[in-house]
């Protein structure tokens, strides 16, 4: 019996979701999120329905100049998938943003959704 780590996901299938996640609006949320999903930010770790999770991005175009950096992913299920990566963005009043993020993804009927989300900024893991 094979233990390959196949990822039946493409990469950039994963990262066009990422985006979409930073750039969207609460319907890309509402259609790209998972029934239930865990969050963990600094100021906010807890699990969220789908449609509370949406009302948080309310304001399109919150992020720009976004450049995501992969830094891993790994399978540990046929229909789970795991990333992370160091993202770098600029927000919508200018000020520049960086963080460590991992999301993980559940396979469903209608596609790879959203199902756990965190991100620690930088600033906060060097010390600055």
């Amino acid at each position: 019996m094979s233990d390959s780590k196949r990822i039946t996901a493409g990469k950039e299938e994963l990262l066009e979701l990422e985006k979409g996640f930073w750039t969207g609006d609460a319907a890309y949320y509402a259609a790209n999120a998972d029934t239930e999903c865990l969050v963990a930010f600094p100021q906010m770790a807890k699990a969220m329905d789908n449609a509370d999770l949406a009302k948080t991005a309310t304001k399109p175009n919150r992020w720009r100049d976004l450049k995501i950096d992969l830094k891993g992913i790994i399978e540990p299920g046929s229909d789970i998938i795991m990333l992370t990566y160091e993202a770098h963005a600029t927000r919508e009043n200018g000020e520049p943003y960086a963080a460590l993020v991992s999301t993980g993804y559940v396979h469903r009927v209608n596609g790879w959704k959203m199902m756990f989300h965190s991100q620690t900024p930088l600033e906060a893991a060097t010390g600055k």
